[in-house]
């Protein structure tokens, strides 16, 4: 479960990135992870556990370190008894930014699930650090996580596997490389399963920047595909077989694009800055 915000704090930014942000010249993504982890204060630790590409913690402490953050370090977990060590827990405790990179979703939960590193890293969020990854990072951040599914724009029941994520909050299911991997119908089967929660599908090279007031900021070349099912009429989930369509009524959706925006708790979305650059 999410962590309580502690009095007199806000909660820290959520930042899920769809996958391939650009890291060389148009870096807004991590450039803005950067500004709301403490601009030039900026304390970051790279966790790169979902990957098994030896090289990807070294590129994103090199790419953070470049845009200007303070201090970077990366932190890798092997054994679910690194989770318990304290110089570990400790150098969480002083950053101000946590960054999870792409790999897969499922290494990250195996490793990290309800260890005390993970646990720490809700308490950080709640009072105020900011917590987000790219792909399989960005996966894991909401407490209901797509472990694996199926492609294409259908719904079909069975066809999206659930797991628990590392929990920041239960407002959201996350999909990644959303448009280039045509995941509409795995995240929409997914939201059958679970309509309280929005789900937010993204594209490569776009984030949502979501703040302590718990609306959504969109940055990046992508959109956001925003699926919103708590006005769903109807759902024949229940009762279809597995590797049936399934049916559903009263799903809203919004597509937004950088400047775009989407309350999490009022469920509105508005054109925001687009509408600005207009006037």
């Amino acid at each position: 479960m999410p962590s309580k915000v502690p009095d007199s704090h806000r909660r820290g930014w959520i930042v899920p990135i769809g996958g391939a942000e650009n890291k060389e010249n148009d870096r807004r993504i991590l450039e803005r992870f950067v500004r709301v982890s403490g601009a030039e204060e900026a304390d970051i630790v790279v966790i790169p556990t979902a990957s098994r590409v030896h090289e990807t913690g070294a590129r994103y402490e090199q790419v953070f370190s470049d845009i200007g953050a303070a201090r970077v370090t990366v932190m890798d977990f092997d054994t679910r008894r690194d989770c318990q060590e304290e110089g570990r827990l400790k150098r969480i405790e002083e950053a101000s930014g946590i960054f999870f990179t792409g790999g897969n979703q499922l290494r990250l939960t195996t490793l990290l699930g309800g260890t005390p590193v993970a646990k720490l890293i809700r308490m950080r969020n709640a009072a105020g650090v900011t917590v987000g990854g790219t792909s399989a990072g960005a996966s894991i951040l909401s407490e209901h996580m797509i472990a694996s599914g199926d492609e294409g724009s259908s719904m079909i029941a069975g066809s999206v596997r659930l797991a628990p994520g590392l929990g920041l909050t239960n407002r959201f299911i996350i999909d990644q490389h959303f448009r280039q991997r045509d995941r509409l119908g795995r995240l929409l089967t997914a939201l059958a399963y679970n309509p309280f929660a929005v789900g937010i599908g993204l594209d490569e090279d776009t984030a949502a920047f979501i703040g302590p007031d718990e609306t959504v900021e969109v940055e990046g070349s992508g959109s956001v595909t925003i699926v919103d099912g708590s006005d769903v009429s109807y759902s024949s989930v229940d009762t279809v077989e597995e590797g049936q369509p399934v049916c559903m009524l009263g799903l809203r959706l919004h597509m937004l694009v950088a400047g775009a925006t989407f309350n999490l708790h009022t469920r509105i979305a508005t054109a925001g800055a687009l509408i600005q650059s207009r006037e």
